[in-house]
């Protein structure tokens, strides 16, 4: 638990996140219209998503099955039977006058989630529903100096709203929760989580008390679109909220805003609720009634999510729970990781893909998917070492090689000659070299045997660096122990 210090003691932070995921689908929630990020301004809105009269929503199964089987991978009951509400409330982006959202009946009830701390340190954070509704559209109000441009493109997208539980206590819980759940997310392939692009927005519930008192007054911080500024929101707010009541005044329930470039929160308005949206099922929807072997048939299609992947890398390749836990965050890093690691030696691999091709991504600036060496090259490149082919240094010079043209390690061993020499003659003849050449060095060695490790490097170097490391030694030891 993390505290604050204030005048008058420490104080208890409270938080409860609402996640808005964006569903990965071709069209939207209650109409046919497109949904690809980037598109033309108002070139993706139906006439359903435009609420002209007399147009009527049609369900989206697709979207129904993808908030399904993200319950399924949150570990969440879901509800056979689920009703679609009207919440009414006026916005220049939303056409309808009201967003059909769920309420009282959601398609998700309660699950969780197990999210990963410092120090190796696990805690469940509960999850309180997830519910399907339908996006608003966008306003612009930095294309005109005195109007408000509107976009309607995301008008009527599906989103997953995923509530948690007030279960978590501090801005690094908070981001650990995140991380986790845009994870699982991006695993069962439901939601991209580019919280950059808006398809993954959250909402942070902040409330502060004497540490196990009765819950406080929460503040609402709409929409922030990274994990960093959901940290900087929660520790001023936190803060802030401490500071008011320690001076004597009182939290008012309210939604405010974060600014990133201040890292402050500041007031937008009054905090609404339920009863403010007046809620009532949507006449023009059924409500939406599930069978059993639908729900089970998308469970039996979840792939290995990131917790029962962890647990498995650790069993399975005996790797630390720091490093499995790196591997498994993305889907693909840990697939790619496996095609390296299969049937090879664990540990080599996980120093590989953790260390030199970690390291060229990110000077390079680019993901997996654009790295130009590829994981069976990668696996082969260890091959190449195990089997004598190649010295681990010349395994340095080979990754550059591989980097800079994508080719095969094996067909480059051969284009530029750098087999490995394990010649036992060739090697015995260029240690003499560097033994004769260098008399008081090796009337040095028999004082101060540490300075065995000159001799190694000067064989390497007259070598190219290309003979076998354990050959070197062993014929050096004995030729110089002679």
């Amino acid at each position: 638990m993390s505290l604050i210090k204030g005048e008058t003691g420490d104080w208890e932070v409270v938080l409860g996140l609402e996640v808005h995921a964006q569903v990965i689908s071709d069209a939207k929630l209650f109409s046919g219209a497109p949904t690809a990020f980037g598109a033309d301004p108002n070139t993706q809105v139906s006439l359903v998503d435009a609420a002209m009269p007399g147009m009527l929503p049609v369900i989206n199964e697709h979207c129904v099955e993808q908030a399904v089987r993200t319950g399924l991978g949150l570990n969440a009951r879901i509800n056979l039977r689920s009703v679609f509400d009207r919440k009414n409330y006026f916005y220049a982006d939303l056409p309808q006058g009201y967003q059909i959202s769920q309420y009282k009946d959601p398609i998700v009830g309660e699950g969780e989630i197990e999210i990963d701390l410092e120090g190796g340190k696990s805690r469940t954070v509960g999850i309180e529903r997830l519910h399907l509704e339908q996006d608003a559209g966008k306003s612009l109000h930095d294309q005109h100096p005195s109007q408000t441009y509107v976009d309607l493109n995301r008008s009527g997208v599906a989103l997953m709203e995923i509530v948690s539980k007030p279960d978590m206590r501090s801005a690094d819980e908070a981001a650990a929760y995140l991380t986790k759940l845009r994870s699982i997310v991006r695993y069962l392939g439901t939601c991209d989580g580019n919280m950059d692009e808006g398809s993954m927005r959250c909402d942070v519930n902040v409330s502060v008390r004497k540490p196990g008192g009765p819950l406080g007054t929460r503040c609402e911080i709409k929409n922030v679109n990274s994990i960093r500024f959901v940290k900087q929101a929660i520790e001023y707010e936190a803060r802030r909220q401490v500071e008011v009541i320690e001076g004597g005044g009182a939290i008012v329930q309210e939604t405010r805003l974060f600014d990133p470039g201040r890292g402050e929160t500041r007031s937008l308005r009054s905090k609404e609720d339920a009863h403010d949206y007046r809620y009532f099922p949507d006449p023009d929807l059924l409500p939406l009634v599930l069978k059993p072997e639908f729900v089970e048939a998308i469970r039996a299609s979840l792939p290995e999510l990131p917790d029962a992947k962890k647990a498995r890398f650790i069993e399975e390749y005996g790797l630390t729970p720091y490093d499995a836990g790196v591997l498994v965050a993305e889907r693909e890093t840990a697939e790619f990781f496996e095609t390296v690691a299969r049937g090879r030696d664990a540990k080599e691999a996980v120093k590989l893909v953790t260390g030199d091709f970690f390291a060229m991504l990110n000077r390079r600036g680019v993901g997996i998917a654009q790295s130009p060496i590829s994981a069976g090259h990668l696996g082969k490149l260890l091959d190449l070492q195990a089997d004598g082919t190649i010295s681990g240094r010349i395994a340095k010079d080979l990754f550059v090689a591989m980097e800079e043209t994508g080719k095969d390690p094996a067909v480059l061993v051969e284009e530029r000659g750098l087999k490995q020499v394990t010649d036992t003659g060739a090697i015995e003849a260029a240690i003499k070299a560097v033994i004769d050449g260098n008399p008081d060095k090796v009337a040095a060695y028999k004082v101060k045997p540490t300075m065995f490790g000159w001799f190694v490097g000067q064989v390497m170097k007259a070598t190219g660096g290309k003979a076998n490391p354990k050959v070197v030694n062993e014929t050096l030891r004995k030729l110089l122990d002679a």
